[in-house]
């Protein structure tokens, strides 16, 4: 029953927030199966991930620099970005810019629920410690997914393509705050509370300005618009 409750408290998290972006989507929703599938996707690729990251363990050893910026972001956010390139980025579901972020999200937070589960049950695990990392590495690899997904989006409906420089930045930019997220929890200093919150806070405000920009792009709004004036 213990162990049930611990699941659930480390599973809720990933679930709320996807739900919350899923929602956000205000003109065109994703079918869900799609949702779900990228999220299991995000499961999925947990395996491969911590084999490259082993491998690079024991090539570069303790750096923790390196640690931060190339095994641990550099290798989670650029899988991510192969699978959603390779597998959604064509896929005649993905017809508006915001569709990026739900499915980068999803892919983002299936991998942060995997990660979580496991952290609740290879450690002590307390309320309060899954409290922290609900609004910390779960709702941080969320916030990556977003930033990821907005330049999807805009490479993908970009005027003039193939918009190169989006592509690059939808890889570059997450990889760049998760290393210096990383960066901030791995630092061992007392102070760290003092660097993560201001952290959290302004990829929550850039995040949030993402989505309604990605929205307000969307072609549906147009449309809508349309059928109002008609009727």
């Amino acid at each position: 029953m213990l162990l049930f409750s611990i699941l659930t408290a480390a599973v809720a998290p990933g679930i709320s927030l996807l739900t919350y972006f899923y929602l956000k989507d205000r003109y065109e929703a994703e079918p869900i199966h799609m949702v779900i599938r990228v999220f299991l996707l995000g499961v999925l690729i947990v395996l491969p991930i911590m084999v490259i990251q082993r491998g690079l363990l024991l090539w570069w050893s303790d750096q923790p620099f390196l640690f931060a910026f190339a095994i641990s972001a550099g290798v989670e956010e650029l899988v991510k970005w192969f699978v959603l390139y390779h597998i959604i980025y064509n896929h005649t579901e993905f017809d508006e810019p915001y569709d990026g972020i739900v499915y980068a999200v999803a892919i983002s937070l299936g991998f942060a629920t995997v990660e979580n589960v496991l952290y609740a049950v290879f450690q002590p695990a307390t309320f309060g410690t899954l409290l922290v990392r609900a609004l910390l590495p779960v709702s941080g690899h969320a916030l990556f997914g977003v930033t990821m997904g907005y330049y999807l989006g805009k490479a993908k409906f970009a005027q003039n393509k193939p918009n190169r420089s989006f592509l690059f930045l939808s890889a570059a930019i997450p990889v760049i705050e998760h290393g210096v997220y990383d960066w901030i929890m791995g630092s061992r200093t007392t102070y760290w509370v003092w660097f993560i919150v201001p952290l959290m806070i302004y990829l929550w405000i850039k995040g949030l300005r993402k989505m309604n920009r990605a929205s307000a792009r969307s072609p549906f709004r147009l449309v809508g618009r349309e059928e109002e004036v008609k009727l």
